[in-house]
């Protein structure tokens, strides 16, 4: 995968042209490129992400974000409480002690 910006990019290998494809994940608009090499790829990714925040500004559109940095979640109503009595012991609000503990989850898992 690739990151650019906040956006990120999946190559594809098109094993019949040789060629190297993608795409941008998550957004609602379709951002492609294309390489013949990782390297070319990457930058054709690069490219095409800055060429996507610069046709929006030029509509005067805001470009569509991966993500909002809001997490809906759901739970039972006696983790709920779990969570609002480990959040108090640990003098946060929930949303600060789960972005917490969720990112101690991310590192730990990254580094297995």
């Amino acid at each position: 995968m690739l990151n650019y910006k906040g956006y990120t990019g999946v190559i594809e290998v098109d094993v019949e042209t040789g060629m190297l494809s993608g795409y941008v994940l998550d957004i609602k608009d379709v951002v492609t490129f294309k390489g013949k090499t990782v390297e070319e790829a990457r930058q054709a990714f690069q490219d095409s992400v800055d060429d996507y925040l610069e046709f929006c500004d030029e509509l005067g559109e805001e470009p569509d974000k991966p993500f909002s940095g809001k997490l809906p979640f759901r739970t039972t109503p006696e983790r709920h409480r779990q969570i609002f009595v480990a959040a108090k012991k640990a003098g946060k609000s929930i949303n600060a002690w789960m972005d917490e503990v969720l990112a101690e989850a991310v590192e730990s898992s990254l580094h297995a």
